[in-house]
């Protein structure tokens, strides 16, 4: 199951990430989205889990709790749109 991860303070880093879902289940990958050009991170990111049930469990568990000041947004990955912005 893929799980999208929003509002996430821009110092988490992706071990931390892993762990914060890790108590829920196997987590696969941890990834924070990091902006190209400044290397810093955009803020949110995906997190790859084994089972769709553990999955849930997780997005009911963290959604909506605060990690560093921030409240996060957690919910299952919409699957991706290839034409963003009309860039080919």
């Amino acid at each position: 199951m893929n799980i999208y991860v929003g509002n996430l303070p821009y110092s988490i880093s992706q071990e931390e990430l892993h762990d914060l879902f890790a108590a829920h289940g196997e987590v696969t990958s941890a990834n924070i989205i990091m902006d190209r050009e400044s290397g810093r991170s955009k803020g949110f990111g995906f997190v790859e889990m084994s089972d769709s049930t553990h999955g849930e469990a997780a997005i009911n568990a963290i959604n909506q709790t605060e990690v560093q000041g921030r409240t996060l947004r957690v919910n299952e990955a919409r699957p991706r749109n290839d034409n963003r912005g009309g860039r080919k």
